[in-house]
């Protein structure tokens, strides 16, 4: 007879996250299509630049701009694309707009994609 020890864990599973956190097993189909909308929404590299932008501090198209030597009409097109998505919320303030992440959830996923693909270039 075979003796059963640990946890019972697939080999290379033991760093995921503990279940109480983990998404349910059997989503919606509304809420897949949900967050295949909002992956899509970050699928763009302006957009992934922005959202790392925004994870430091807030700031105004102008300061995005200058920040990733973008132009101003491209910015606010990607800035439109992310708003639509829930992923930025923008204030205005005077003559400009503001722009934030509207949760710290949508910085997690992008800082963890690049870090996924610079630790498969190394």
């Amino acid at each position: 007879m075979a003796t059963v020890t640990g946890s019972g864990a697939q080999p290379g599973l033991a760093e995921c996250a503990p279940a109480a956190e983990a998404a349910p097993a059997h989503p919606s189909p509304s809420v897949l299509t949900d967050a295949g909308d909002l992956l899509r929404a970050l699928a763009a590299p302006v957009r992934i630049a922005i959202v790392l932008q925004l994870r430091v501090a807030d700031r105004c198209v102008h300061e995005l701009v200058d920040a990733l030597d973008v132009a101003q009409p491209l910015i606010s097109q990607h800035l439109r694309v992310l708003k639509t998505a829930g992923v930025v919320q923008g204030e205005r303030r005077g003559r400009e707009v503001v722009y934030r992440l509207a949760d710290d959830h949508l910085a997690h996923i992008v800082v963890d994609a690049v870090a996924h693909v610079q630790e498969g270039k190394r």
